[in-house]
């Protein structure tokens, strides 16, 4: 093989990956499932249906405000009791071809449905842009913002919590208000970090923000997860300590707009109470 042609093939291979990732990246996110039994589940209080969103990175070319309306349209198919979003609503990709204002982001949002509500906490994209705009953004879309603070949803007391990656996270704050509201805890993070520093009384949480490595090479595994604990929390269900943490890929894309081995997706959990023992 000639030089000039081991030089065009591996260009071509190039270009071949990066087509594949930016495919992987715009595709429609895979809808992951989980049921999970809560301790304490209030009598005759049906199963609840809750939407785990996360890393939205609205931006050109690969999440338009276009394409989030049609996830949005997804979401509702889906009949969420509550739709939670952990963060991380704008993007500063260096290749994006276009930036959207904090409006034209949360305008698809505007249109979802859900009875008990959609929360959402910032992420660490939301700060470095501008956490203020974001959150005004959204909740004049109808989303309710928690920025180290609770609200109770149904049976269940959600406490958002600020963005650790960035240092504005308070998980005492939001413990402690969640305790004032009583009800089942649920804690909405935008990363997973904060977990294990978690009290026994808060037995679930909800994250993103590792992208679940975003571009993962055979052999290699992910290069990054932008996680200090590494790929201990990368991805799916982790559960420690008799509590458990979701951490979901998100749907949009940070620094590259391509996805290779961590295709988009969203979680619908089903959350009920245990099942009675048999004797």
């Amino acid at each position: 093989m000639t030089m000039r042609r081991f030089i065009l093939l591996s260009i071509a291979l190039a270009l071949g990956v990066l087509l594949f990732g930016y495919l992987q990246a715009t595709s429609s996110p895979r809808l992951r499932s989980a049921k999970i039994a809560v301790t304490d589940w209030p009598a005759g209080q049906p199963p609840l249906r809750l939407l785990l969103l996360s890393d939205l990175h609205v931006a050109g070319p690969d999440m338009p405000p276009g394409r989030l309306a049609g996830i949005v349209e997804q979401i509702n198919a889906l009949q969420p009791d509550l739709v939670l979003i952990a963060g991380d609503f704008v993007s500063d990709k260096r290749l994006s071809t276009h930036s959207y204002s904090a409006r034209e982001m949360a305008a698809p949002l505007r249109l979802l449905r859900a009875p008990l509500g959609v929360v959402a906490v910032p992420g660490n994209h939301d700060h470095w842009r501008n956490a203020a705009a974001v959150a005004a953004a959204l909740r004049a879309a109808g989303v309710r913002v928690l920025v180290n603070d609770a609200v109770r949803a149904g049976p269940l007391v959600v406490g958002g919590m600020d963005d650790s990656f960035t240092g504005h996270a308070r998980p005492e704050v939001t413990i402690e208000r969640m305790r004032r509201l009583g009800g089942l805890k649920l804690v909405l993070s935008h990363s997973p970090d904060p977990f294990p520093d978690l009290p026994p009384d808060a037995p679930l949480m909800l994250a993103g923000h590792t992208h679940c490595g975003q571009i993962v090479l055979p052999l290699v595994g992910p290069l990054a997860t932008m996680s200090r604990l590494g790929r201990r929390y990368r991805c799916g269900i982790i559960r420690e300590n008799g509590r458990a943490l979701i951490v979901t890929a998100g749907i949009g894309t940070s620094i590259l707009p391509i996805r290779i081995g961590a295709p988009p997706d969203m979680w619908l959990l089903e959350l009920a109470g245990r099942p009675p023992q048999r004797r």
